[in-house]
Formats: C-alpha cells, sequence, structure tokens
C-alpha cells in the first residue's frame, strides 16, 4: 500500500473499545449530539473522511460528509445512510461487528454519517488475521454479514482487529444495492457450510430490523435484504465467486 494511503500506526492514535469509556447508550446519544472538531483528514478514503473529536467526551469519530462523497453511477448520493444501515443490520443480528453509527443533519460540512473511531491494530487486516488461524468463526461471521448486506467494497484493511481482540468491519458505503454486487477478499470460505449459530441469527431478522432502515434504504432495497437472508438460511453455504469482478480493488 502506498505510503501516504496507511493508516496511522496502532500507538498514534487511541480510540474507543467496548469494556472501557462510556456504555453504548451514552455513546450513540454523543454520536448523534455532541459538539465536533476536526482533527484531520483520513488519508486512505476515496471520499472525504474526516477524523473529528467529540467536545468534552474523549471520544473520538469518523466523519463522511454527504458534500465529500464522489458520484458513482451505480449507487445514488449519500452512501453515508448506508453506513448507518450496515450499524443497524449488524445490531438487529446481535453480532456487534460496526462500530456505533449514526446520521447526522448538522456537521462541521453538513449532513453525513458518524462512526465511533475504535481503537485497533491498524497493521493488521483479513489476510494478516486468516493467517494467523485464531479468528476463524468471527471471519466466517463477517462473510455471512457481507453476503446478507451485498457488501461491494469489503477490503482486507476494511477489518479491523481491536485491541481487545474483538473484530470490527468498516467502510459499508457499497452496500444494500438491489443488484448482486458482492465484491470482497472473503472468499476463503466460499461453498462451506455457513455455520449453525450464523444461522440462528438470521432467522427472523426481518421482524427485527428496526423501522429506521425504512428511512436509509428503498423498499426495493430492504426487499433483497430480506431475500438475501432467506436465501442464505435455505442454502446453509456460503456463495463461491460470480460474475467478472468478485474482487474489490485495491484489495487492502
Amino acid at each position: 500500500m502506498p505510503e501516504d494511503q496507511r493508516p496511522p500506526a496502532a500507538g498514534d492514535l487511541t480510540g474507543w473499545r467496548p469494556d472501557v469509556g462510556p456504555d453504548l447508550p451514552d455513546t450513540l446519544a454523543a454520536l448523534a449530539e455532541g459538539d465536533l472538531t476536526v482533527e484531520g483528514r483520513l488519508p486512505w478514503s476515496s471520499n472525504l473522511t474526516f477524523l473529528v473529536t467529540i467536545d468534552g467526551t474523549g471520544l473520538r469519530a469518523v466523519y463522511k460528509p454527504l458534500q465529500g462523497e464522489q458520484p458513482l453511477w451505480d449507487f445514488p448520493g449519500g452512501l453515508y445512510r448506508r453506513e448507518v444501515a450496515a450499524y443497524l443490520l449488524s445490531e438487529a443480528l446481535g453480532w456487534g461487528l460496526v462500530p456505533p453509527t449514526v446520521a447526522r443533519q448538522r456537521g462541521p460540512f453538513g449532513e453525513g454519517s458518524l462512526q465511533l473511531f475504535v481503537e485497533a491494530d491498524y497493521q493488521q487486516h483479513y489476510f494478516t488475521l486468516m493467517d494467523e488461524g485464531a479468528f476463524l468463526d468471527r471471519l466466517r461471521r463477517m462473510c455471512t454479514f457481507d453476503v446478507v448486506a451485498n457488501n461491494a467494497d469489503r477490503k482486507s484493511g476494511h477489518v479491523l482487529r481491536g485491541t481487545d481482540d474483538h473484530i470490527w468491519g468498516i467502510d459499508h458505503g457499497l452496500c444494500f444495492h438491489p443488484s448482486p454486487k458482492l465484491r470482497t477478499v472473503i472468499w476463503d470460505f466460499a461453498g462451506e457450510e455457513v455455520p449453525s449459530a450464523d444461522l440462528a441469527g438470521l432467522e427472523g431478522l426481518a421482524d427485527r430490523l428496526p423501522d429506521q432502515l425504512g428511512e436509509l434504504l428503498t423498499r426495493q432495497e430492504l426487499q433483497r435484504l430480506h431475500h438475501r437472508a432467506a436465501e442464505l438460511s435455505t442454502s446453509g453455504t456460503f456463495p463461491c465467486p460470480d460474475g467478472d469482478r468478485p474482487y474489490p480493488w485495491p484489495l487492502v
């Protein structure tokens, strides 16, 4: 990866993790209502993305404003809403894969998403975690999530290992398209059975999805989300690569 696109070293930035700092309700309230101070731009993002502090809380967050998005031919504007939708899906599944994320109408550069900046070892990513072999169950769960969310951009660097060994997924702006667009580096489990615990999490998902998703996704996108969850539950196996673009670029 080019040097100017590398994330900061693990010791250069600190962030939140589930076992320290405010609890989840207080954290969500701070994200939704707190005053923000911009620390700087995160250089490895294709869209304008900023590291901010939430004044008076000691928390940091990743701010993705609408006006910083580059137009795409296949996704409508407002990618930040999909970041929030991914968090809500993760919470509905009870998997805690996506850091707390909210939509804000007011921010330093206008409306956008605000995602809690989590403390992680930024020298590690999906490929290094696969090689280590100690996180396979959690990486399979991430794979399940991406299939259901129709993630079109699961790069290796979008999988983080928290300093408490929690596995996080970030950068979900290219999810939930109604057409098949799964592009991911997580093909190691293709053709394998989905773990029974993860299949159980998909059961009854439609009844657990929050109403807020209807404000973030179109009716067709919600219908396809339900269909993908039901389809994976029925097949019980991870899909194999299909089409001519099964991988994102760059890979990391």
